[in-house]
């Protein structure tokens, strides 16, 4: 007898005490093992993994989201892994899904599920949020992230096939606005350490550009405007972080003020 093809369900986290037994409960009952890669928590994180059965591993020494990824790959013992966030939540009929997808044991898969975002109380099913797909669950031994520091990404090699899962990956994003500002803050700063790394340089202009076209993006052609005012804040947001991306890197350029 054949033996059946196994799965890890693997997370990075950092201090998600307030999000992580809803997340790993909705995945009960799924894989084999669940791997959470703690990036040093204060709160009680690593206690509440531990206390739901997950594997967890310490690694402190943040160098950037891929590089933690492939890290928590590198500790994983199945087949076949789906990351998850703490944010965010299986349907069962994504369950399903992916509880088949693994049944079927195509070891050039690699599958998108569809990730319905709520953000300030509604879940936002247009402003190009919706579907959302991304790539979440693949055989180990095919590929892994990318190192990037912010925006990481799974590598595709040219033998994979891209498949969609039914049902969609609940994304609980911003607890509130404070928590969007810091976050957001957080991505703009690492965008532009990895853009000023590569040699790229930023201008005001080019975020006043840019930042105008992501809010006409989402607002008009993503009909953002059927979202409510969730969607006319998301737009407003998004368009502000775009533009903080190229001021901070615009910033980072210039003369120290201090000795």
């Amino acid at each position: 007898m054949t033996n059946m093809p196994t799965l890890s369900v693997v997370m990075i986290a950092k201090n998600e005490a307030h999000n992580l037994v809803a997340c790993l409960r909705s995945c009960e009952g799924l894989a084999d093992e669940v791997v959470v890669i703690d990036g040093g928590s204060t709160d009680n994180t690593v206690a509440l993994a531990r206390d739901l059965g997950a594997k967890v591993v310490c690694k402190t020494d943040w160098e950037g989201f891929g590089k933690q990824r492939r890290f928590a790959q590198s500790q994983v013992s199945s087949d076949w892994v789906f990351w998850i966030d703490a944010d965010e939540r299986l349907t069962p009929e994504l369950k399903s899904a992916i509880k088949a997808a693994v049944d079927r044991d195509d070891r050039q898969a690699i599958y998108s599920v569809a990730r319905l975002s709520s953000v300030f109380g509604r879940f936002i099913r247009h402003s190009g949020w919706y579907p959302d797909r991304v790539l979440r669950l693949h055989p180990r031994a095919l590929t892994q992230y990318t190192e990037s520091a912010v925006h990481e990404r799974l590598e595709l090699p040219d033998r994979a096939v891209v498949r969609p899962l039914s049902g969609d990956l609940l994304h609980y994003t911003y607890q509130d606005l404070h928590h969007y500002l810091v976050k957001s803050a957080q991505y703009a700063d690492l965008w532009a350490q990895q853009r000023q790394a590569q040699g790229k340089k930023g201008s005001l202009i080019q975020g006043v550009l840019h930042g105008v076209g992501c809010f006409l993006r989402m607002y008009v052609l993503k009909a953002g405007f059927l979202d409510g005012k969730q969607g006319l804040l998301l737009a407003l947001l998004s368009a502000h972080s775009t533009f903080a991306k190229y001021a901070d890197l615009w910033v980072k350029q210039q003369p120290k003020a201090w000795p």
